[in-house]
């Protein structure tokens, strides 16, 4: 099995179980043994399946601005925690490949394996939710075909992700590819580097 057949498979288990429910307020329940990679996977596309339906909601015409606050700390907190499962996982590859011997022509990629594998999460909820559109009675045939060939769409990005996400690891596996990550270093979240939350702090505000 490929490590993204592993992933795509992990992805659409974590939005099916989600879905038994279908609510924001569901807790995860992983299956996985924690601090496998299986168990980094699932957790990962449960945060961004969550996020997913958060962003739905917060879109509401007709949500009340103090709900819509809260949620908007609640879509902050789900950024942060998906950029540091994807660090993690990343960490992880670190570790698998950190012996190997590097070619001298070795080339670096454009992104890493697990921000690769992040858009891999995001695809599969929008397969899913495109499915899901596919599938309705309620609309024009126009609106079906065009959710059809939108589908079809999503399903070749799949298959081309996956495969260029393995090519990524069979590369870094041969010394053909190195990695190299750095850090997301988000200002906004950091109370000495946003202006406005230390200029609060220190009084200015």
């Amino acid at each position: 099995m490929s490590f993204t057949t592993l992933c795509n498979t992990i992805f659409e288990q974590s939005i099916n179980d989600y879905h038994v429910t279908d609510n924001v307020e569901t807790l995860v329940k992983n299956p996985f043994e924690e601090k496998t990679i299986e168990y980094y996977l699932y957790l990962k596309n449960w945060i961004d399946t969550v996020q997913w339906h958060f962003e739905d909601i917060i879109r509401d015409p007709q949500i009340n601005p103090t709900d819509a606050l809260t949620l908007k700390r609640r879509i902050d907190k789900s950024n942060q925690d998906r950029t540091d499962l994807v660090e993690l996982i990343d960490s992880y590859f670190l570790q698998k490949y950190g012996n190997i011997a590097t070619l001298p022509d070795a080339t670096i990629n454009t992104e890493s394996p697990a921000w690769a594998i992040d858009r891999l999460s995001i695809l599969a909820l929008k397969i899913y939710h495109m499915q899901q559109e596919v599938r309705r009675t309620d609309v024009s045939a126009e609106q079906h075909a065009q959710c059809q060939r939108k589908l079809d769409v999503l399903l070749e990005q799949q298959c081309d992700l996956s495969n260029a996400i393995d090519q990524l690891l069979e590369d870094i596996e041969k010394g053909r590819k190195y990695m190299k990550v750095y850090k997301q270093m988000k200002m906004y979240n950091d109370p000495n580097l946003n202006p406005i939350l230390y200029g609060k702090k220190c009084g200015k505000l």
